[in-house]
């Protein structure tokens, strides 16, 4: 189980795709000991994993206090940065802390491109010397990019390139429209596009010695099951089942792109609103409509229920951008 903590809405850049506007900090953002009370109690939850994100977590001047703190609690503090923040003495700061993998973005091998769409010049080189100092620092670091139109033909060279930096992992977003990327949505893969990309991902896994993981794409559990892939994961959508979000000001909501509010940590302990909020006990009944309603591989996939929510207004909607169709569909057509 894992939860994401947007840490702030301050941000160094200005990413066209970003799902949380960010850029200045929000009024009223949880102060430290909000922070580690919410900590607190998503480890009595049961959770393991907590994320570090943001806009961009090393903006926060308590951030290590607040790793060091998870630390203690038992969960394994990760992180997701543009990684540009990120100097020798950070990166040696946040492995004494407790930090355990640093997730860094990068979208591009061409450094031209990834800096046009993080509206941010020198963006690629310093996050790529953010990878080098956590490498010297022995602090584990996995590559983060999100996937469009433009940048669909280089996701291998992008793997490539994680494996000589010396990356343990290359985990794939697929774009959600949310946030400023509503604004970009014409970039995101549509169903053919998306399935060949998810196949590529899988075939790449098996050349390369680090993790390659779609994010965002749940559809690869069954693409690896009909291969004959065996995968680590269990499913795909984790979204409300073992996962959920909090907002830099204390909103809970099932996954970082499903905008739906199920209650304020301020206002009702993160426990009780994970174990009780209507949208997370509707999404554990996994009732879905239309095609993942009737899918055989509901169990391992689940349909992306934030791109459900877009397209259709309901998350419980069948996924838009699969090309699958079940049997099941096909013969009550038939």
């Amino acid at each position: 189980m894992l939860v994401s903590w947007n840490t702030t809405n301050a941000c160094n850049q200005n990413c066209a795709h970003c799902y949380r506007d960010a850029g200045a900090a929000r009024q009223e953002e949880l102060n430290t000991g909000e922070a580690k009370a919410l900590i607190d109690r998503v480890a009595a939850a049961g959770f393991k994993i907590f994320i570090f994100s943001g806009g961009e977590p090393l903006l926060r001047e308590d951030i290590y206090e607040l790793v060091a703190h998870a630390h203690r609690k038992g969960l394994r503090p990760v992180f997701g940065t543009n990684g540009t923040l990120i100097t020798a003495a950070v990166a040696r700061r946040l492995k004494e802390a407790g930090a355990a993998v640093m997730g860094i973005s990068l979208d591009s091998i061409d450094p031209a491109a990834h800096d046009r769409f993080r509206r941010t010049g020198g963006a690629w080189e310093a996050a790529v010397a953010g990878m080098r100092y956590c490498a010297e620092a022995g602090l584990p670091f996995q590559v983060h990019t999100t996937v469009m139109d433009w940048n669909y033909d280089e996701v291998e060279a992008l793997t490539d390139l994680a494996v000589r930096l010396g990356a343990r992992g290359h985990h794939v977003f697929f774009l959600v429209p949310t946030g400023r990327a509503v604004e970009i949505e014409h970039t995101t893969l549509r169903a053919a596009a998306y399935e060949r990309l998810l196949r590529r991902l899988l075939e790449k896994q098996q050349t390369v010695d680090i993790e390659v993981k779609p994010t965002c794409a749940p559809q690869f559990m069954r693409i690896a099951r009909q291969l004959g892939i065996p995968v680590k994961y269990t499913r795909g959508c984790l979204a409300g089942l073992s996962y959920c979000l909090i907002d830099p000001v204390g909103n809970v909501q099932p996954c970082a792109y499903l905008e739906v509010v199920a209650g304020n940590i301020r206002e009702t302990p993160f426990d009780v609103i994970w174990r009780t909020a209507e949208v997370f006990v509707r999404l554990r009944t996994r009732a879905y409509s239309g095609a993942c309603g009737v899918c055989e591989y509901q169990d391992v996939c689940g349909g992306c229920r934030a791109r459900a929510y877009y397209y259709h207004g309901d998350y419980m909607a069948e996924e838009p951008w699969c090309l699958y169709r079940p049997r099941e569909k096909s013969h009550a057509v038939g």
